[in-house]
């Protein structure tokens, strides 16, 4: 699988961050940040196993390069990326200004977003912008991702 395949390849101008439209509600999309900001701790420190903890075992992960990935490929995804990256820095950064959350009634949420991932290659930083989206359900009180939208690679 290439979960995430050329994510620190390419590198794409970050155009300046524009204003997202105000969220339906504060509270979903403090609640929805602070999960993003939670499961991209976790990325950022390699820890799969805490990592898989904000995905649903339903999870469909869609990648315009790498095609689409279940829970355990994800995951087996994420454990080789992290292998392969082991001293390089590989880490995740929210782009300020484009994380947009919007409900789905009865069910949960749609964010989307622009992320940078970068590591350092031949002694240089090496990063890449790239579009996201990501579908949370909400239930028994856990928020978990179902769908994962990967693109503009």
């Amino acid at each position: 699988m290439a979960l995430l395949a050329g994510a620190c390849t390419t590198v794409k101008p970050t155009p300046a961050a524009q204003a997202g439209k105000a969220p339906v509600s504060q509270e979903l999309y403090r609640t929805i940040a602070r999960q993003d900001s939670l499961m991209f701790v976790a990325f950022n420190r390699h820890d799969v196993e805490k990592l898989q903890t904000f995905f649903a075992e339903d999870l469909e992960f869609y990648h315009d390069k790498g095609g689409l990935a279940n829970f355990q490929q994800t995951m087996q995804g994420f454990r080789n990326l992290f292998d392969q990256n082991k001293t390089t820095g590989l880490n995740r950064q929210l782009v300020p200004g484009t994380l947009e959350v919007f409900p789905i009634s009865g069910y949960g949420a749609v964010e989307t977003y622009e992320h940078r991932f970068c590591h350092v290659e031949n002694g240089k930083d090496d990063c890449g912008t790239f579009k996201n989206m990501m579908v949370w359900r909400l239930k028994d009180g856990q928020w978990k991702v179902t769908r994962v939208v990967s693109y503009d690679h």
